[in-house]
């Protein structure tokens, strides 16, 4: 596995925390603030509504480097999403691995028993993505970028 990294949700002020992370531990922003307007079309998103308006100008992702092998990276809780945003279940822990192999062993053994949030599938920045909440309520996102990068 290559890294272990945290995943913070926020209900709109993402931009606003990020930049207070920031002044505290230094570095920059990897690619930037990417805005939800920004995304290309995913796959494993088909069934969600769309995006309000008002909604297209938060942050989709943001990534903040703490060291050589754990980034804080973040994203805004929009009105399409799955869940319901409530301090709590505003973080999960993100695993990017060595392979698509072990991205897919992971998820399904993480998964099983629980809820998958999304199905692991190619995304714009990943050869494999998914989510899922594990039996004991654990959010997990499983992340292989292969030869993908979001800078």
């Amino acid at each position: 596995m290559k890294s272990v990294n945290i995943y913070l949700n926020f209900p709109g002020n993402t931009e606003e925390a990020f930049n207070f992370y920031k002044s505290i531990f230094g570095g920059d922003f990897m690619g930037g603030i990417m805005r939800f307007r920004d995304f290309p079309p995913m796959g494993g998103m088909e069934d969600m509504p769309p995006l309000k308006e008002e909604e297209k100008d938060l942050v989709g992702h943001v990534s903040l480097p703490l060291t050589e092998h754990a980034t804080l990276m973040g994203t805004d809780f929009t009105s399409n999403m799955p869940q319901e945003l409530i301090v709590g279940n505003n973080m999960q822990i993100t695993l990017e691995t060595d392979s698509a192999t072990e991205a897919e062993s992971l998820f399904n053994q993480l998964s099983e028993g629980g809820e998958i949030v999304m199905p692991l599938s190619e995304t714009f920045w990943a050869d494999k993505f998914g989510a899922c909440v594990d039996k004991f309520g654990i959010q997990w996102q499983l992340n292989y970028t292969g030869d993908k990068t979001m800078d």
